[in-house]
């Protein structure tokens, strides 16, 4: 093959995989304008209690003492939002009533996750066994469930979930990390 054939060769199938790449790709990707250099994108704002389904994966893990749950953020708003940080987690009975401490941050780094419409991200939360705690201290009784308020929002949802819980505060027996993709 001379040299002029082989540049001509490589071309085509440059321009082959070119093609097929663009096949490849999302329609949605295709169709997004993509800014120029320089150019300010937009944030999504945060995501706003009302736009979550907020629900505890009960596959826990143990470890010492204390159980390991994934506290999941459903976005149903419609449209991408963020979470940023923190949940803010608390026991509480049936009527709402909060029992014990709230929850303390715990591991991790926080980061900005952009949730799109119908995604899901998680924080872990620990609850440790009340029999840790000795019991004048601590006064154990069974939750109904979990008061979470998103990270940054003052509003909150409730979790069914039954647990036993500390009902007087000192004893921090709930943890929480920061929102994860």
């Amino acid at each position: 093959m001379d040299l002029h054939a082989s540049t001509a060769a490589r071309r085509i199938l440059a321009a082959a995989a070119v093609t097929c790449a663009a096949a490849l790709a999302p329609a949605a990707a295709l169709a997004s304008p993509t800014p120029h250099a320089g150019a300010a994108r937009t944030a999504a704002p945060s995501c706003a209690t009302s736009g979550l389904d907020v629900w505890l994966d009960t596959q826990g893990r143990a470890a010492l003492g204390t159980t390991f749950y994934n506290l999941e953020f459903t976005n149903l708003s419609g449209s991408s939002c963020t979470l940023f940080g923190y949940p803010a987690v608390s026991a509480v009975t049936l009527t709402g009533t909060t029992l014990g401490s709230g929850s303390s941050p715990s591991g991790g780094t926080p980061h900005t996750v952009t949730l799109a419409n119908g995604a899901t991200a998680h924080a872990v939360l620990g609850i440790t066994t009340t029999a840790d705690f000795p019991p004048s201290q601590c006064q154990p009784v069974t939750a109904a469930g979990l008061q979470v308020h998103p990270p940054g929002q003052t509003k909150s949802k409730t979790v069914p979930f039954p647990f036993s819980a500390c009902s007087k505060s000192g004893p921090k027996y709930l943890t929480i990390g920061p929102v994860q993709g």
